[in-house]
């Protein structure tokens, strides 16, 4: 009870992007459940706040990072005010991943003072917004780690591997006419669609799950204001969600694809924002105890990928294995979103057992 009353007011605090005051209140609430005598380093880039806690006079080099993230993404209100139904804790937040945080800190203060090598908990509040402000940041600024774990969801299963994520500006040209005469004009807007339609040859949208890189159009604009007049520009946004064999794409620079989607669609591409996948190995020894960790409390350990992108990418990137290990529950950035409380107390264990036998 005590652990839902301090999830309930974690879940009530509108922590999304746009909210500076929420975010930081999110991160001194879970602070506050680490409690005192540890080394608390705060961070700060572009408004968002971020937090490294630890044992110890001075930053070491962490065995393992606990990773957690307390932003959100916006929701009605009744998705702040949690409830409970069912076995379920229902708001914003509660699945993605506010809850898992909260154990997270737990887990942490109980043990890290007694392991026998560094323990930290990195706490941000940008993971929704693209992770570059405090995972990322923190990365940048010199914290290091043979290995971390990502709280997102998972039912007690292991995520070894994320998709990358890819966000470009499809751009066409034509020239304006009056739409009683076509045949004066060049249609920008048909100019993009058939451009869009070679990308999704290519990449073609799949019928069911696929660890195949994706695209989704998300938009398409132009500037033409009238509907008689053939329109003289138009752009498509497009997210692309790549795996890490996907070699077109995958380890080449931000110039390199934008050229590679040029040639793709015959127009111009801008590349907007552009992160790497996330891979971490099945086989070693930080895995192997998490899997046995997780079956000592009654789950299968079973390895899982994401096809959406995560902090691990950074590590990743940066050379340090990374998985995503959570509880379990639904419906993350959707309207009936839940966490799985039955799952609450077994993730504490698994969690708490694997760091006390690495």
């Amino acid at each position: 009870m005590a652990f839902l009353d301090t999830a309930t007011r974690l879940i009530a605090v509108r922590s999304t992007a746009d909210q500076p005051s929420q975010l930081l209140e999110a991160l001194d609430l879970v602070l506050a459940e680490v409690g005192p005598g540890f080394t608390v380093e705060r961070f700060q880039s572009h408004g968002k706040p971020s937090a490294l806690v630890y044992a110890g006079p001075s930053r070491p080099h962490f065995h393992v990072v606990l990773n957690a993230h307390l932003d959100v993404v916006p929701g009605t209100d009744p998705q702040f005010s949690p409830t409970v139904l069912d076995g379920r804790l229902y708001g914003r937040g509660t699945h993605d991943m506010k809850l898992a945080a909260l154990v997270m800190a737990q887990v942490f203060t109980s043990v890290a003072r007694d392991l026998p090598y560094p323990l930290g908990l990195q706490l941000v509040t940008d993971e929704e917004v693209g992770g570059h402000d405090g995972t990322a940041h923190q990365i940048a600024a010199g914290v290091t780690a043979d290995f971390v774990v990502i709280g997102e969801q998972s039912a007690l299963r292991i995520v070894t591997d994320s998709k990358g994520i890819l966000q470009v500006r499809v751009h066409a040209t034509g020239v304006a006419a009056h739409a009683a005469y076509p045949w004066l004009g060049e249609n920008a807007l048909l100019t993009l669609t058939a451009a869009l339609d070679r990308i999704l040859t290519h990449y073609p949208v799949p019928s069911a799950e696929s660890w195949t890189t994706t695209v989704n159009v998300a938009r398409i604009e132009t500037s033409n204001q009238a509907t008689n007049q053939v329109p003289s520009d138009a752009t498509a946004w497009l997210d692309i969600r790549f795996p890490p064999d996907d070699a077109s794409i995958n380890g080449r620079t931000p110039d390199d694809v934008a050229s590679y989607l040029s040639t793709l669609a015959g127009l111009p591409v801008t590349v907007d924002s552009f992160g790497p996948p996330h891979h971490a190995s099945q086989s070693s020894p930080f895995v192997s105890a998490l899997r046995e960790a997780a079956v000592s409390v009654g789950y299968t350990g079973d390895f899982l990928r994401k096809h959406g992108a995560a902090d691990g990418r950074f590590y990743y990137a940066a050379g340090t294995d990374a998985v995503i290990f959570g509880p379990g529950g639904d419906g993350q950035h959707g309207p009936a979103e839940y966490a799985d409380l039955a799952t609450i107390e077994p993730y504490r264990q698994a969690l708490t057992t694997f760091l006390q036998t690495l």
